[in-house]
């Protein structure tokens, strides 16, 4: 989607249509008051008669207007003027998207950031938070059907007004948003696809066709012969049963001249999870091949760097592997050896993610990366905690947990810190090996980051849990795209 940020709209623009976000006191300014105006009062009519009340997420989409940029005039409610703000403004922008994308419009017009300021956020927020969600709203998976799904035409065009000294700032907003919204498409895109498809091969062939495109980024690919002569025993414990091969991915954006301490991104990439011999139920299994989200949202982060260019340097690890049961499965019981030399009880071996994200943790050090941040669809115990608007942060340093906390705020992209705590510790305890891989009924999510806790004492960690964020069930069953926006905001604020 293009960006055109400008201090004065043009009179008028071919299939276009303007979005006017109103409060819901109905004082009109800015655009809005002149098309009022032109159109003597029918907006302010709309306020007097009821038809449209400003209520926070309300639309109403009109035509025909005069004095209009476009010859479609879009409505969005803020609701109250004075308890407005970033929660309400991605409300506004949700709905506006939502109905706007129903339209043939091409180019979506405002000055929203002059005329319907909101309280707290700054013109670059509100930019960053429309684009983003503009260019998320017209994504529909259909790489699998013949016939491709109905959808309106994607926007090809973004024009915004504002005051003359930030149009720099606001461009660079919008760029921000469009950006991010491409690496959840990318995201979305690996959740979404069939489990036969998405498997660790292809996403070893998705990161070295990335890699071909851009000359700020490499890709190394492990295979299971690198990982056996690593000692990777956790990792290839979880891939004996299939007859995928496991991959480690790794991809390196070199955005910086200099070589410095990267930020290390882990990926949990089961592509498809049965539990393995501890087996699933077959109701809903079918959604485990969301079970890869994490590292989905690695390859949507890096695609994002790709298209930002930002000057940093981030490494993004995909351990990759399917769970699958076969005479040659791991079993209850078993004991593996993990990179690190620590031993491992496999109690259950539907906690198979924490076993291939350990090794890629011993892995990581080698890089003597700044923070390493493991993204994860961990435990069901997250989504009973928080459910599906907030992933769960763990980690062992409280300063990069408090950068993914404000990463999270301006991002919207939510998440919420949980205890590491020494006494969760002890319920690992095992009586033939270092640790079990499970520890019992209590505070799953929990003891799950301090499973992967003992694999990063010498690593500036943090772990997140993104199984309720990650994926929706029921009719709008899909891959959410998150969190791509929270680590973009995590490296670009770094």
């Amino acid at each position: 989607m293009d960006i055109n940020v400008t201090a004065r709209l043009p009179k008028t623009i071919e299939n276009a249509c303007q979005i006017l976000f109103v409060f819901d006191d109905g004082k009109l300014k800015g655009a809005a008051r002149k098309i009022d105006a032109a159109s003597e009062n029918a907006l302010k009519n709309l306020f007097k008669s009821g038809d449209f009340k400003g209520n926070c997420g309300e639309t109403l989409l009109l035509h025909g207007f005069a004095g209009a940029s476009g010859d479609r005039v879009l409505l969005a409610g803020l609701g109250e003027r004075q308890a407005a703000g970033l929660t309400q403004w991605i409300t506004a922008c949700q709905a506006a998207a939502k109905c706007l994308v129903e339209t043939p419009a091409t180019t979506a017009v405002s000055d929203c950031l002059v005329a319907s300021p909101v309280h707290g956020l700054s013109a670059s927020d509100q930019t960053l938070h429309l684009a983003k969600i503009l260019a998320d709203a017209a994504y529909v998976f259909s790489l699998h059907t013949l016939v491709k799904k109905k959808q309106g035409k994607a926007l090809r065009q973004l024009m915004l007004s504002g005051d003359k000294s930030s149009l720099e700032d606001i461009s660079v907003a919008a760029s921000q948003g469009v950006a991010v919204a491409a690496g959840m498409a990318t995201a979305k895109n690996l959740g979404n696809l069939a489990p036969n498809i998405c498997t660790p091969s292809y996403l070893a062939n998705l990161a070295e066709e990335m890699a071909q495109s851009s000359d700020l980024l490499t890709t190394t690919i492990l295979e299971e012969s690198d990982m056996e002569s690593l000692g990777m025993g956790a990792l290839l414990a979880v891939s004996n049963g299939s007859r995928q091969p496991a991959k480690l991915i790794v991809m390196n954006y070199q955005g910086k001249k200099r070589k410095g301490s990267p930020i290390v991104l882990i990926g949990k990439g089961i592509t498809f999870d049965t539990g393995g011999i501890s087996i699933k139920p077959s109701a809903t299994m079918d959604e485990m091949k969301f079970d890869m989200c994490g590292a989905a949202s690695v390859f949507g982060a890096m695609q994002t760097l790709l298209e930002l260019q930002p000057d940093a340097n981030v490494i993004g690890i995909v351990a990759a592997a399917e769970n699958m049961p076969d005479g040659n499965a791991a079993r209850p019981g078993d004991v593996v050896t993990s990179m690190s030399g620590q031993s491992i009880e496999i109690l259950n071996t539907d906690a198979e993610g924490r076993l291939v994200l350990c090794d890629a943790l011993t892995y990581a050090e080698q890089f003597k990366p700044s923070a390493v941040i493991d993204i994860a669809t961990l435990t069901g115990a997250c989504v009973v905690a928080l459910g599906d608007v907030a992933s769960a942060v763990i980690g062992n340093n409280q300063q990069t947990i408090d950068a993914l906390l404000t990463a999270s705020r301006k991002s919207a992209d939510h998440c919420w810190q949980l205890p590491l705590w020494e006494e969760y510790q002890q319920q690992l305890d095992s009586n033939f090996a270092d640790m079990a891989n499970i520890g019992g009924s209590k505070a799953g999510a929990i003891t799950a980051a301090c499973f992967l806790s003992r694999f990063a004492k010498s690593l500036n960690w943090a772990h997140l849990d993104i199984a309720g964020t990650a994926w929706k069930s029921g009719a709008d069953k899909g891959a959410t795209g998150r969190p791509v926006p929270l680590l973009v905001q995590y490296i670009l604020n770094k």
